[in-house]
């Protein structure tokens, strides 16, 4: 069972985890130094938990201990109490779900065995911001994708705002980062499945189209700023688009992943 620790001074070493979470960059090479990261929310800290991830400590106010009952009595990390004032001072954020958790990373999956079984895969180049990552989780979880590739530069998806947003659809979803970017899509091809980006191509064709007969598919999607790289969008088996009311051109990536998810689940 979970030590109760009750902690009064906000400088106090053992909170360390929890410091300055509004920080984009230290928590980056924090996470990346320790190995850790951070779930936010009873439910996102039970889907952690429960997903295997082994918990380092957790820090919440007395008053949500009871959501968490379960979940404490089964590990053997400390949970620090603060006041909710207290852990404002610390993390840098008034902490409103209550409960947080920091969590020991795992080792990346390989590709082969990410894409065991699948038969649909969200495949990320360049999506920058924590916020879109998430949501893309969830709406790949959500309408039924079997797992997500990320280019290297994407943004992790364990940081604190992308598995807040996803609601813990992180965990639910398998994934990892491709160690090949230029040639991803031909790899991906060569592995049975028909890559089809998302992209204001001129030879795209809309998406529906796009997926109808496809068996094994991999949905491409591109950066929130200038879309898919050249390369990915020319080495694609097929490019796509959701077509617009007059006057827009696009959607917001994240937004763009829920119509396509929802087309490609019903092909």
């Amino acid at each position: 069972m979970a030590e109760l620790v009750e902690v009064s001074d906000p400088a106090d070493p053992r909170l360390a985890d929890y410091r300055d979470l509004r920080d984009v960059e230290l928590r980056k090479h924090l996470e990346a130094e320790h190995g850790l990261f951070l779930a936010e929310g009873e439910k996102v800290v039970r889907r952690a938990v429960e997903a295997g991830h082994q918990a380092r400590s957790f820090l919440m106010a007395p008053r949500w201990l009871d959501g968490l009952a379960d979940v404490l009595a089964a590990s053997k990390a400390p949970c620090y109490l603060v006041s909710e004032e207290l852990a404002e001072e610390v993390t840098g954020f008034h902490v409103h779900r209550g409960a947080l958790a920091s969590l020991e990373r795992r080792p990346l999956p390989t590709v082969e065995s990410v894409l065991e079984g699948a038969r649909s895969v969200l495949v990320l180049e360049e999506i920058v911001d924590h916020t879109n990552v998430g949501a893309i989780f969830r709406s790949g979880a959500a309408l039924g994708f079997d797992a997500v590739l990320l280019a290297p530069r994407c943004a992790d998806p364990l940081y604190r705002r992308s598995v807040k947003v996803a609601m813990g659809a992180v965990f639910a979803l398998p994934w990892t980062r491709l160690p090949d970017w230029y040639d991803a899509l031909p790899a991906l091809s060569a592995r049975g499945f028909t890559t089809v980006a998302l992209t204001l191509a001129e030879d795209a064709v809309p998406v529906e189209d796009a997926v109808a007969g496809v068996d094994r598919l991999a949905l491409v999607l591109g950066s929130e700023g200038h879309g898919l790289s050249p390369r990915w969008e020319e080495t694609a088996d097929r490019r796509a688009i959701i077509a617009m009311a007059a006057g827009i051109d696009s959607l917001n990536v994240a937004a763009a992943t829920a119509v396509a998810c929802y087309v490609a689940a019903r092909r």
